[in-house]
């Protein structure tokens, strides 16, 4: 029995290894099976990355040719922007106005008098009102600070409070108006009249109105302006008006001026109010263009006595008879009666474009508004309308409510702007009911007129071209990678990273064979090489015409391979130039109405949003590979669990097998022992 040996039956005669080795041989269906399913998540990893880059340019395209299309973008510029700026919509035609703001509206801001540092606000309700709003605050007493504190935590966007340090030792308390506008004056009421009184934040007054310009002592002739006027046109002329208790009643061709009283051009807070109203009357040029009749002279006539008849010369006049033609005087239609008569003899329209329309127009004139303000004129140039001018009324803006404010660091007051020309006024900075799609913003008054200019955003359409280009060449190299067994293809993208280097090598031909990306490839590029004739008369028509193209031989440069793989090209210089000068032929070919119907309906960017759709949508061509890989993924997995289950099984068997055997092994060997012990022994006793 010496000398048995059962190879693999013990680690001495390699157990482990001969199991290896069988098994080695069980897994080769797990081992493919697992190749197998690495294989699947690759291409389901790699129609991701391509659902991915379609997807990005999609999105990009759609912006292209959608309501949000940058091409409708626009800018504002103002030559005065420290003083006002503007916004304008997408719809905003492009134009350029004038405007001065003559104003901006102001918020009533108002100052306590200096107060000490232990200075306490007596308990009591404090009513605020600002406009139809108001605020109420029960206060228990306390420190200036904490009144300051309770106001803002309950302002509600009605008033607010500061504290301000004022000289060594003292410091005085801010109160304003969060709403601009002469509507919106800050009103005190019950305790909070009491502390602005006794703070000394406001005095009362007894509100007071001056009437001036209701007797003859206080109209005078306007001074003559050189004019072009028909020759026989009557001058302006105080004549042509008459004074009664109403007013002043100006004819047509009537003009007279009211000077301003010392007492009201003294106060800048103080506004001009008075009233005008028109009457239409039969057009004084119709009888200026009538021709003076000739003077009628009677028959001469004659005598008869006894039958002899004598006739008398006929009668004669030394009139010159008028055989000259008549200049015909046209009728006269003028907007602008009421002027402002500044010091240096200047004079400034104040607009008023319905004064032929309305029934009666109300003028209201700040004298902040015009500091060098002498007097009013009103110069009716009209020669078919008269118009009854009341009496001016002065009053101070700021004491309407009885008291006038002793520190105001701004007064409520309307915004007042010129827009060509035309006085406005609103009682908010922001006005956007003047100029149509067109906000305006008011920060200051302006020096000299401000330009609003309103221009296409061209920067904002370049950057969505060019992320296009780069999101589409993104697409395309994804593409290549993938249906392309060329390792240049990958080497030439420089802006890869290592690791997408990497990545890209290993899906490289990946889908040699598989016509959908091939087919989508082909499709994007005539859809970007085409033409689109979206007028008859239009000047871009194609992509290429801007500056972008695949053309190898485009943009300057050698034969190069990666010029033939698709690849957008971008001469900027001629995009810039595009842009600026066709950008409506531009926002065309990207996206286009052929039937009238107001929907787009063809274009590079609806093409290729159409084309794309139909591999990325819910249930598209991308969802379908995908999800037939789930299944063989899931199938895989399953059959993978499967085989090392059963390998599982196997190779705990054949260590079972091989375990028995090890047991007989050992079992022989012991028998073995014996029997050459017991050979020695009988050897031995010999």
């Amino acid at each position: 029995m010496a000398g048995i040996n059962i190879p693999g039956v013990t680690d001495q005669y390699n157990t482990n290894e001969t199991v290896e080795k069988l098994m080695k041989v069980e897994r080769i269906p797990l081992t493919r099976e697992q190749k197998q399913l690495e294989t699947y998540k690759a291409e389901q990893d790699a129609w991701r990355d391509i659902n991915i880059k379609l997807s990005s340019l999609r999105d990009s395209t759609k912006t292209l040719y959608s309501y949000d299309n940058p091409f409708n973008n626009k800018l504002v510029d103002s030559t005065q922007a420290d003083a006002i700026t503007a916004e304008a919509t997408r719809s905003a035609p492009i134009q350029s106005f004038k405007v001065d703001v003559i104003q901006p509206a102001s918020a009533d801001r108002l100052l306590t008098d200096e107060l000490s540092m232990d200075y306490r606000v007596a308990p009591g309700v404090y009513t605020f009102k600002v406009g139809e709003k108001q605020l109420t605050v029960n206060w228990k007493g306390g420190s200036l600070k904490d009144f300051s504190t309770a106001i803002n935590k309950r302002g509600n966007g009605i008033i607010n409070s500061m504290i301000i340090g004022a000289s060594q030792g003292k410091r005085t308390l801010l109160i304003e108006s969060l709403a601009t506008g002469k509507e919106n004056k800050l009103i005190f009421e019950g305790a909070a009249k009491a502390f602005a009184m006794e703070t000394g934040m406001i005095s009362p007054v007894t509100t007071s109105t001056l009437t001036f310009g209701k007797t003859t002592s206080e109209v005078s002739a306007v001074q003559k302006i050189a004019s072009n006027e028909p020759k026989r046109m009557p001058e302006l002329s105080i004549t042509r008006t008459s004074i009664s208790t109403e007013g002043v009643t100006v004819q047509p061709r009537g003009a007279y001026q009211v000077g301003i009283p010392a007492e009201v051009k003294s106060n800048t807070n103080n506004h001009i109010s008075f009233t005008v109203k028109p009457s239409q009357l039969t057009d004084i040029t119709i009888a200026l263009n009538q021709r003076p009749e000739e003077p009628v002279i009677q028959a001469a006539g004659f005598g008869e006595f006894e039958g002899i008849v004598v006739h008398n010369f006929d009668s004669d006049t030394t009139l010159t008879k008028n055989t000259e033609p008549i200049e015909p005087v046209d009728p006269v239609q003028n907007k602008n009666i009421i002027y402002a008569v500044l010091n240096d003899g200047t004079e400034k329209p104040i607009s008023t474009p319905a004064i032929l329309i309305d029934e009666e127009t109300k003028i209201d004139i700040s004298v902040s508004e015009y500091p060098d303000l002498k007097s009013i004129a009103v110069r009716n140039y009209n020669t078919g309308y008269s118009f009854e001018v009341s009496s001016f009324s002065a009053y101070d803006a700021a004491s309407q409510a009885g008291y006038t404010p002793n520190h105001a660091v701004s007064i409520a007051d309307d915004a007042i702007i010129k827009y060509e020309g035309i006085k406005i006024t609103r009682p908010s900075n922001k006005i956007d009911d003047v100029i149509p799609e067109i906000t305006l913003n008011l920060h200051e008054k302006t020096e000299k007129t401000a330009t609003i200019s309103v221009k296409p955003d061209t920067d904002a359409a370049k950057d969505a071209l060019l992320q296009f280009v780069g999101k589409y060449n993104q697409t395309v190299a994804k593409l290549n990678i993938l249906t392309q067994n060329k390792s240049e293809i990958v080497e030439e993208l420089d802006y890869y990273t290592d690791d997408e280097k990497e990545k890209a090598r290993e899906q490289l031909g990946m889908f040699l064979t598989e016509q959908s990306l091939s087919s989508i490839k082909t499709n994007m590029s005539s859809i970007i090489s085409g033409s689109y004739n979206f007028i008859d008369d239009a000047e871009i028509t194609m992509l290429s015409q801007l500056g972008i193209a695949t053309n190898a031989a485009g943009f300057g440069g050698g034969y190069q391979s990666s010029k033939l793989r698709g690849y957008l090209e971008i001469d900027e210089k001629k995009l810039d130039a595009a842009l600026q000068d066709h950008l409506d032929d531009i926002k065309a070919i990207f996206g286009y109405d052929t039937d009238g119907d107001m929907i787009i309906d063809s274009g590079i960017a609806y093409k290729l949003d159409k084309q794309i759709g139909a591999y990325t949508q819910i249930g598209g061509i991308l969802a379908l590979k995908t999800s037939s890989l789930d299944s063989k993924i899931k199938n895989s997995e399953s059959k993978i669990a499967r085989l090392e289950d059963q390998l599982n099984e196997k190779e705990a068997n054949y260590r079972n097998q091989f375990s028995s055997m090890q047991g007989t092994l050992n079992s022989l060997e012991s028998q073995q022992n014996s029997i050459s012990n017991f050979t020695k022994q009988q050897q031995n006793n010999r």
